[in-house]
């Protein structure tokens, strides 16, 4: 098999990872070096200025040990296999380079013979670059669960950053679809490199030329709808993670039917999208408005609405903290009304020293006045010509997303208008499904 042929091979072994985004790292090119993380791209990755890099997302190879039920490259599955040599992928990342194609590199593996062995060849690559090359550019490597702890610290005394993927949330969805592996050693590796990292920063403020490890921190990959995991469940993990391990990203990714499985969704049913859609909204809300995942979520309700979206979701739910002053709220405040986002937040605080703020005002600062004019007050008046009902505020709060939800569910049931007959929902009842309120609630604004 030529290079071509692996090249095929193992870009589309790879196309079901998507933890390699936000790498936020800015390594700088020296006099001699070649390529740069701070140079912008087409897609994939954003350096630590927010422009995006493209990266050549690859696997070293997809021989695996393992045995996953849901990996396409498992042990079992009858599958083209391929395996670059350190040289053969390193050299082809550089003509990509060349050629303008690539700024960086997303380097991935299966685990062949042993974690030790498959560390040591992705050491061996990026090695190639670093040092041969002189490559300056993006690198993110996978962490190998059970790879000793000097090759994870080589390994990321040369890349910008490290992923250790979780892949299933919890230990018995682990057992049941991937006996090779359990938390344990998926954890120790995060914490080593939490550690390292904590290490390094020591190191950093002591010593001006302390080679950095992973400058861009580690990120995590879990798949959604493979198993009955619930989506609180999910987001209770991420939350540990994020305070335990201090992770930049937890990535959701879909789960797409590759194999037959009695354990497993069928081959064809359609990847829950949405659902991964609004763990990726409830998981912004966790990083950067101040929620916890008990706020979004709890034991009684443990999915998210498909309608509206998390913070929708909860800002109906809790209707009593509402409308808010914008002249007088905190930022924590601001930051839980729907249609205003972080940005929008901070200029609204500058824009109240100035000079007093109006809606159009606040539609010129980015507000999305739709969605928030329900929720808020100018100088303790609400919009002029808004009529505050049930379904006024269903219409503002519904996204897109749930809309298509929504047409999807009703297929296959529509009937013929009657001018006469009563609509087989109505707004009052679509309401009280989504907040757990009464249809009869006033809601006049207070």
């Amino acid at each position: 098999m030529d290079v071509f042929d692996k090249l095929k091979v193992l870009t589309d072994s790879a196309k079901y990872d998507v933890a390699c985004t936000s790498s936020g790292v800015d390594r700088k090119n020296g006099k001699r070096g070649m390529g740069n993380a701070v140079g912008c791209g087409i897609c994939h990755t954003f350096s630590a200025d927010g422009r995006c890099v493209s990266l050549l997302k690859v696997l070293q190879t997809n021989v695996c040990i393992y045995d996953c039920a849901y990996c396409i490259n498992r042990r079992s599955n009858d599958l083209p296999r391929a395996a670059f040599t350190p040289r053969e992928l390193a050299d082809l990342t550089i003509n990509f380079y060349k050629r303008n194609y690539i700024e960086g590199l997303f380097l991935s593996s299966g685990v062949i013979k042993s974690p030790d062995y498959t560390c040591e060849q992705l050491i061996k690559t990026v090695e190639i670059l670093r040092k041969e090359y002189n490559f300056c550019g993006y690198i993110h490597a996978k962490a190998i669960p059970g790879a000793d702890d000097y090759l994870l610290t080589k390994l990321g005394m040369l890349v910008d950053r490290m992923s250790v993927n979780i892949e299933l949330p919890s230990q018995k969805s682990l057992g049941l679809l991937a006996p090779d592996k359990s938390k344990t050693s998926i954890l120790k590796p995060m914490e080593f490199i939490t550690d390292k990292l904590k290490e390094n920063r020591r190191d950093l403020t002591r010593y001006r030329h302390t080679p950095q490890f992973v400058p861009a921190g580690q990120s995590t990959q879990m798949i959604i709808g493979a198993t009955a995991d619930t989506d609180f469940q999910i987001l209770k993990l991420s939350s540990a993670l994020y305070k335990k391990y201090r992770l930049k990203r937890v990535f959701f990714s879909a789960y797409m039917p590759v194999s037959s499985n009695p354990l497993l969704p069928a081959v064809g049913t359609p990847p829950p999208l949405l659902r991964e859609h609004r763990l990726y909204q409830a998981d912004w809300l966790l990083r950067f408005y101040g929620f916890e995942a008990d706020e979004l979520l709890d034991e009684a309700h443990q999915s998210f609405n498909p309608l509206v979206d998390p913070k929708a979701s909860w800002a109906l739910s809790h209707m009593e903290r509402f409308p808010v002053e914008v002249g007088k709220a905190q930022y924590e405040e601001l930051l839980r009304v729907p249609g205003i986002g972080v940005t929008s937040a901070k200029r609204i605080l500058e824009a109240r020293r100035v000079g007093p703020i109006s809606y159009d005002g606040l539609k010129k600062i980015g507000v999305v006045l739709k969605r928030a004019q329900y929720f808020i007050t100018v100088n303790g008046k609400i919009n002029d010509g808004l009529r505050i009902t049930q379904d006024a505020i269903l219409r503002s709060l519904i996204s897109q997303q749930g809309m298509d939800y929504m047409r999807k569910q009703m297929q296959g049931s529509y009937q013929q208008l009657s001018l006469f007959s009563q609509s087989l929902i109505g707004g009052g009842e679509v309401y009280e499904c989504l907040s757990g309120a009464s249809q009869h609630m006033n809601m006049t604004v207070r």
